[in-house]
């Protein structure tokens, strides 16, 4: 462009020389016009109007009107990108409130969709992250686009500001880290999702298998019974053949112990022998009896202390017997209530280990040689032994039904008690159900 300019500089410069030149100076003005090298060499030679104000005037009106149309071709064109630029930062405002508006609800589903202008943001994370690589691509082909519309602008002669082309691309860099964001939270959350169903199925399985083991359990101990202690022993005769026999056995260094059980029984005279320990060499190691007309005896190594309990009613009684070798201290309740106590029975006496344990009869020898005239009849239930004498807060909590104690030495369970004789048997109870006063 400038060779060519230079060239018509000088041709034009060459041409004007020679006319000067050549013809005398007549007033007029001439020009210089630029012709193809393949046209006629020579100068064409026109002349010049004479300037006046008028076209001086008209010359800077058409310029002043081109001017004004290019600035309201750029003034468009600004608009429509500052159009854009509004729907880019609304695109972006609704995925940075997506996060938020994406709730887990408490049914454990997704909660209602929120339409906007990007489409519903779908349940499932992995179509979410899809939609928002589409939108993202969307956006890029649309700023290609207008920097399309730039280069044809830069054509026309109409200049695409670069200011505007800077924020765009600072607007797509925000919007791009957002929607990386997103993805980022949604995949998180699906991940927390896996997580928690993982949880709640170990929880149900691990529930399922407590129940489980409770069932067997019950089917083990229990047989058919509402709990494992809830069962009575009953001994509807007085014979030597039905009894009751402990599996259990009292352990070594037994130098206190509480005896507590619920009795029922109407029998007349005494209500016979509800509880006997023998071991080799004593068969009367510890006994509790009532025979003829005297009152409840505990024995203890032969020792005998008599008891303040009435129990031959009919009806179920609560009764608990704790006993110290230090000085032979005992105590005696019923329902609940202390009733009596004493020392100086069986002194300083431990108590033998390895002997049997016999509910309804006495042992005259360990385990047998049963007198009928001695036997109990009537029906038991919870014969519990601890190793230590139990508090009266403790014992009358049994008696009120507030809570169950089972014994530390010998608990109430249905694998731990036999049955002999026809007639005697064991059978479900609910004791507490049956001391209502309207039971």
């Amino acid at each position: 462009m400038l060779t060519l300019l230079y060239g018509v500089l000088c041709f034009c410069a060459l041409g004007c020389g020679q006319l000067t030149s050549g013809q005398a100076d007549d007033g007029k003005r001439y020009i210089c016009r630029a012709i193809p090298l393949t046209g006629d060499a020579s100068c064409p030679v026109t002349l010049l109007p004479e300037l006046n104000a008028g076209s001086q005037e008209e010359e800077l009106r058409n310029t002043v009107m081109q001017l004004r149309e290019t600035i309201l071709q750029q003034k468009e064109t600004i608009s429509k990108q500052l159009g854009t630029i509004n729907e880019l930062t609304t695109k972006l405002s609704l995925c940075a409130s997506a996060t938020a508006d994406r709730k887990y609800d408490k049914g454990g589903s997704w909660g209602k969709d929120k339409q906007n202008t990007m489409g519903d943001v779908p349940g499932d994370p992995n179509e979410t992250i899809d939609n928002l690589g589409k939108t993202m691509q969307g956006l890029k082909d649309r700023l290609e686009n207008l920097e399309q519309q730039q280069m044809r602008a830069n054509i026309s002669g109409a200049s695409f500001p670069s200011e505007l082309r800077d924020l765009l691309q600072q607007r797509l860099g925000e919007l791009e880290k957002q929607l990386l964001k997103k993805v980022s939270t949604l995949e998180a959350e699906k991940s927390m999702l896996s997580n928690a169903t993982a949880a709640y199925r170990l929880k149900t399985e691990s529930t399922l298998n407590a129940l489980v083991e409770r069932i067997n359990e019950l089917e083990k101990g229990g047989g058919d019974f509402m709990s494992p202690e809830q069962f009575k022993l009953s001994l509807p005769q007085r014979t030597n053949y039905l009894y009751g026999r402990i599996t259990k056995s009292l352990p070594e260094g037994n130098v206190r112990f509480t005896l507590c059980m619920w009795i029922k029984s109407s029998a007349s005279p005494g209500i016979g022998t509800p509880f006997s320990y023998g071991v080799p060499g004593q068969a009367n190691e510890i006994v509790l009896i009532e025979w003829g007309n005297n009152p409840i005896e505990l024995l203890i190594n032969d020792k005998v202390a008599q008891l303040p309990l009435e129990v031959r009613d009919g009806r179920w009684h609560h009764i608990c017997i704790s006993w110290t070798t230090r000085d032979g201290q005992w105590e005696a309740y019923q329902d609940g209530e202390k009733l009596g106590a004493g020392d100086n029975l069986a002194a300083w006496h431990p108590i033998k280990p390895g002997g049997v344990i016999i509910l309804g009869q006495e042992q005259d020898m360990v385990g047998g040689r049963f007198d009928a005239g001695q036997a109990f009849v009537g029906e038991l239930s919870q014969v519990n032994i601890w190793d230590r004498v139990l508090k009266p807060v403790e014992i009358q909590s049994m008696a009120n039904c507030t809570s169950y104690i089972p014994g530390n030495v010998i608990s109430w369970l249905a694998s731990n008690v036999e049955v002999f004789g026809r007639g005697a048997f064991k059978r479900p109870l609910e004791i507490c159900q049956e001391r209502l006063p309207n039971a």
